[in-house]
């Protein structure tokens, strides 16, 4: 058996969590539903800005770690903070929820990165990220050891944005296949796809093993309005596809079947992390033995979860919630 499940690479990011309008958004140039890059100055102007607000330890690839853990599954991540007050904040959260982070801190330069998540009164969120140290993680924060000692690794389609990411990853990737582990990778955003469309396809292609992804995810990868070509397409690619589609459920295509999983009808507060805990439940569920469709279920329960609440961590016993829905 090997010491981890699944290890996360990703941003380490803290996230800065306020509600806002649609009249905000527009006032401050902000495009509901997305993702957006800014810098510090951009990032200290919107703090200076919204209302009341609450920081609580995020990244993509980090809340699908530590909903991993919340369910007792052996997990790291790899990801860089400084030695600041904020990555103080996010190295003692993650740490709490059970997984192991040995990222070694950085000094100087930046700071920790963080996301600003306006919260729109119909629980969508419009992320502003400021990506600090979380860009310049590089091969050298890559412990091939720890890649070798997981089942599955876990790559956070954000992380393209980064200078020297795409090495990193495949330093991972390397160690990871040699020891016979396993590649899943989530693609994050869909603009965040245009910008590296064809490093994603190349990497999926030769390297995945499982594609995590939303509908316009998945559409902006193949380039087509058609979403079931887009999932054919993707099926051809990988072993494994588990893409979500809103309150339409999940689909998963493996082993030459696609199983529709319905979605739990859920009163949405906050739409942060519904992906991140989907995979974080899909994940738990294929590396402890279950099938496809039951890993699904698990997806869409976890993802459930944390949209009934502000933040994208787990609130709620996932294991308990199940055993309420059957799946254990």
């Amino acid at each position: 058996m090997k010491k981890f499940q699944v290890v996360g690479i990703g941003n380490a990011m803290v996230d800065v969590l306020a509600r806002a309008d649609e009249a905000f958004l527009a006032a401050h140039g902000i495009e509901k539903g997305i993702m957006q890059l800014i810098d510090m100055p951009r990032a200290v102007e919107l703090y200076a800005h919204i209302g009341p607000a609450r920081e609580i330890s995020g990244g993509s690839a980090a809340n699908t770690i530590a909903g991993i853990a919340h369910l007792g599954g052996r997990t790291a991540y790899v990801g860089k903070v400084k030695d600041d007050q904020l990555g103080a904040i996010f190295a003692h959260d993650l740490r709490a929820q059970g997984a192991v982070y040995e990222t070694p801190l950085a000094t100087g330069g930046e700071e920790t990165g963080r996301c600003i998540v306006l919260v729109t009164p119909d629980g969508e969120r419009s992320m502003n990220t400021y990506l600090g140290w979380s860009e310049f993680l590089t091969p050298g924060d890559i412990d091939e050891s720890m890649m070798a000692e997981s089942e599955w690794i876990y790559l956070e389609g954000y992380r393209f944005d980064g200078p020297d990411s795409h090495a990193a990853f495949a330093k991972a990737i390397a160690a990871c296949k040699t020891a016979g582990g396993r590649v899943s990778v989530t693609l994050s955003d869909p603009f965040c796809v245009g910008r590296h469309r064809d490093a994603f396809r190349a990497m999926i292609r030769d390297h995945v093993d499982l594609l995590f992804a939303n509908r316009a995810e998945l559409l902006s990868l193949y380039e087509t309005d058609d979403f079931a070509a887009a999932l054919k397409a993707a099926s051809n690619d990988v072993a494994i596809v588990a893409c979500t589609e809103s309150e339409k459920g999940a689909h998963v295509l493996a082993e030459g079947q696609h199983w529709h999983v319905p979605a739990i009808p859920t009163d949405i507060q906050d739409a942060t992390g519904a992906g991140d805990l989907f995979a974080a439940g899909f994940l738990w569920g294929i590396t402890n033995g279950h099938g496809y469709e039951a890993a699904g279920r698990m997806g869409n329960i976890a993802a459930s979860e944390v949209i009934s609440h502000i933040g994208a961590r787990p609130e709620t016993d996932l294991t308990a919630l199940f055993k309420e829905k059957g799946v254990l």
